[in-house]
């Protein structure tokens, strides 16, 4: 009997000793916050209006499934693509309310704010991604994208959306005097307006979610966007002509609502920084092979005529949108014009 207690006693000691060892042995690994509730989970929501098969979906998706991997399920990014939480016009006042903590609006959309950014939407500012990635980093660019934590936004990059191309339903675009009467619907830019201007042609705000059904009831003749965005929401279903002409830049600042960025804890904003880096250079070299997969598309559907703008033809509208610059030059300091790329 006192045999049988003893081997008891020694089995409870080992027992408690394994137990003591496993739960040493798992200390050093990081908690797994999988199976917390949404209140004790950190979640952010982002918002944004363009199609999950555009760089900006395909990025904001990564975004979340890194974030999420880095923090162990402590840190939720939520995704809303394709407007489906706030429209185009409604998700900046969004942010700024604190409603949403993140969105990746066009550069444009910013200018009402920061009317000095629209220098980011001159036509042919830009003849590269690579150059926008450099001035947008520049002691300049740096200058420019500061200027938004007035609004309590701050920004943490940059994903590209690449370069526009001009569509319309009444005619070919081969040369500027074809433009001349056209109705074009733009983002809210006062650069843009002039663009089209320069042109003869007139231009009119749109919410991008409802740009298709625009075309369709000729609400607007044509419209300016890359070819992910313009492939996403099957724009090219209701155009008759599309010109490549890589006439402006498209891209997206990812924006923070600046109050909600300083309440977090500084291990928390590491995670998201790095994150960021990491997602922003594999969406940038994303952004090509997209523009050439979504031209395949829109060239097979076999539904729009497609006129690539030559390069000569090119440097003729470059001369020819001067006023453009020279009014955005009357507005602001020349130096933001002196630093793009085309003039150093």
């Amino acid at each position: 009997m006192k045999k049988c207690y003893g081997f008891f006693l020694l089995f409870i000691l080992v027992a408690l000793l394994l137990l003591i060892s496993g739960c040493q042995s798992t200390s050093n690994f990081p908690t797994d916050y999988e199976q917390l509730s949404e209140d004790e989970r950190l979640v952010i929501r982002f918002s944004h209006v363009v199609g999950e098969d555009t760089p900006k979906g395909k990025a904001a998706r990564k975004f979340a499934e890194i974030v999420k991997q880095k923090s162990n399920g402590y840190i939720e990014v939520q995704v809303f693509s394709n407007g489906t939480l706030y429209k185009d016009s409604e998700e900046l006042s969004a942010l700024m309310r604190g409603d949403i903590q993140m969105i990746a609006p066009a550069t444009a959309k910013l200018t009402n704010l920061v009317p000095e950014l629209s220098v980011l939407d001159l036509p042919y500012a830009f003849h590269s991604l690579d150059e926008v990635h450099e001035y947008l980093q520049s002691d300049v660019g740096t200058e420019l994208t500061d200027m938004l934590q007035e609004h309590n936004l701050l920004s943490l990059g940059i994903w590209d959306s690449g370069f526009k191309q001009l569509s319309n339903n009444i005619r070919p675009i081969v040369s500027l005097e074809d433009m001349r009467g056209l109705t074009m619907r733009i983002m809210p830019s006062e650069i843009l307006q002039k663009q089209f201007e320069a042109t003869g042609a007139s231009s009119k705000i749109g919410d991008f979610n409802t740009v298709f059904n625009e075309l369709q009831k000729g609400s607007f003749d044509g419209q300016e966007n890359t070819l992910s965005n313009i492939s996403s929401k099957n724009l090219h279903s209701v155009q008759k002509y599309l010109t490549i002409s890589n006439h402006g830049y498209l891209g997206y600042f990812i924006i923070f609502n600046k109050d909600f960025w300083n309440r977090l804890q500084p291990e928390v904003q590491n995670i998201l920084v790095n994150a960021l880096a990491e997602v922003e250079q594999w969406e940038w070299n994303l952004v090509n092979q997209i523009d050439k997969e979504k031209l395949r598309d829109i060239e097979q559907c076999e539904c729009i005529e497609i006129y690539s703008l030559p390069h000569s033809e090119q440097k003729e509208w470059e001369k020819a949108f001067k006023p453009v610059y020279d009014y955005y030059i009357s507005r602001f300091q020349k130096k933001y014009i002196k630093a793009l790329p085309r003039f150093l």
